[in-house]
């Protein structure tokens, strides 16, 4: 049989972690997660509580975390670049105390200095965190962008030569965004676009993918702008989505949302994805 792909959401943890987490999952009728376990748009290093990290681990749901937003490992401030490091380091090993499947990072911009330069700096600063996850830990995820300024990685074809400068390190895997993909110039919503984005994607990275980023988009294909819409009321359409739940490539990976609205909207856009998963 087809493995099956879980469809859930990111989901608010007011109220601790595990506490409030769980429950905005039954919420929305989540069949997995993900989370921040720090401030998503700044650099604090949060101490978790081992009361709620217990209980999240031994919960048994499919548990991704996000790295805040300000994580660059292609910057060339010598700042950032240390707190990328700090912060990356952080929370893949509150990924292990969660029992988290992976940890997402935003593949990152050169912003203003060479892209070569940008692309070797990756690899001495990201290699050595990859060779420190322990057996069992999480997977760090590679998040390819929208490909707006200097971005070092947008489309898939970028992917191949990311991998390559981290020496295809097996627990380097892909979360692939399908607002980031289409706002790059992957035309989802053009027949057959769904089949050759993850036809190209499986060859290649093959074995890579390991969690999809399900949203619709706001902008016009090829945009490079990162502007998420609920599935089904933006330019990629629902239908896509259905083609992109049959695709081979995608058989039993995660598939979480990031759509905008509340629990009532994130409702809706899960149980749009699990009739499109099961019809």
């Amino acid at each position: 049989m087809t493995p099956t792909s879980l469809i859930g959401g990111h989901v608010s943890v007011t109220g601790g972690l595990a506490k409030g987490g769980l429950a905005y999952m039954a919420d929305i009728g989540a069949e997995m997660i993900q989370v921040f376990v720090t401030n998503p748009r700044g650099w604090a290093l949060a101490v978790g509580r081992p009361d709620q990290d217990a209980l999240l681990a031994e919960s048994g749901v499919d548990t991704f975390v996000h790295v805040p937003y300000l994580a660059n490992f292609g910057s060339p401030s010598a700042e950032t670049l240390a707190n990328s490091v700090a912060i990356v380091r952080h929370t893949l090993r509150r990924g292990v105390d969660i029992g988290a499947k992976g940890v997402v990072v935003h593949t990152g911009s050169a912003v203003t200095q060479p892209r070569d330069d940008a692309m070797r700096q990756l690899r001495e600063h990201l290699l050595p965190l990859l060779d420190e996850i322990p057996d069992g830990g999480p997977d760090l995820l590679l998040e390819p962008m929208a490909g707006q300024g200097a971005m070092l990685c947008a489309t898939v074809q970028d992917l191949e030569p990311y991998l390559a400068a981290l020496d295809w390190h097996p627990r380097a895997g892909v979360c692939f965004d399908t607002c980031h993909a289409f706002a790059a110039g992957h035309d989802l919503a053009a027949e057959g676009g769904v089949r050759e984005t993850f036809d190209l994607l499986h060859k290649l990275a093959p074995g890579r993918l390991k969690l999809i980023h399900a949203n619709d988009s706001k902008d016009a294909c090829g945009s490079k702008k990162d502007r998420h819409e609920n599935i089904g009321a933006g330019l990629i359409g629902a239908a896509a989505f259905g083609e992109m739940m049959r695709h081979p490539a995608v058989a039993g990976v995660p598939v979480c949302i990031e759509t905008p609205g509340k629990a009532d909207k994130h409702r809706e856009d899960i149980e749009t994805l699990k009739r499109l998963r099961d019809g």
